[in-house]
């Protein structure tokens, strides 16, 4: 699958809307979506913006969503988007967890520390991991499991001493 493959440009375009996407209810694992991903030739980021969009408009007015119907249209039929704003994938409705997490790291930790310990947040697989300075790695549902203090334990370079 291309939108796999990530040296495409088609795999940029895709992870960028990819957890706003998600956060409506868009199963990527489902082979009509990754049909209508694959056979989109054109106007890829025209059509997630617009699916999105949608999606919103959707919510707002109280109307039922058919997250995947609602992608393969946009794919299938190139939709425009009406009104995009950058801004819609910054609401808190379509942050992932890891970005969720990262916002958190810097109110507990601050950002230095954030900063300093945190490598990157990434998603594999459909799984978020938080890599960190030390060279560990952690899933960013264990992080939230483990609590702040046994995470930042964790994460340092050298082990904090209680």
């Amino acid at each position: 699958m291309w939108f796999w493959e990530k040296e495409s440009i088609e795999y940029e375009v895709f992870n960028k809307y990819e957890p706003a996407l998600g956060t409506i209810g868009v199963n990527f694992a489902d082979a009509e979506v990754q049909d209508a991903l694959e056979s989109c030739s054109y106007d890829l980021e025209d059509a997630l913006r617009s699916a999105i969009e949608y999606a919103l408009w959707l919510r707002e007015h109280e109307k039922e969503v058919f997250p995947n119907a609602l992608l393969i249209r946009a794919l299938h039929d190139n939709w425009k988007p009406k009104a995009w704003r950058d801004e819609y994938l910054e609401l808190p409705m379509f942050s992932s967890p890891g970005q969720q997490w990262w916002k958190a790291a810097a109110s507990i930790w601050g950002c230095d520390v954030r900063n300093e310990l945190v490598i990157d947040v990434f998603s594999d697989e459909g799984r978020e991991f938080i890599k960190f300075s030390n060279g560990k790695e952690i899933l960013v549902k264990t992080a939230w499991l483990w609590g702040w203090e046994r995470l930042l334990e964790y994460a340092s370079p050298i082990p904090v001493s209680r």
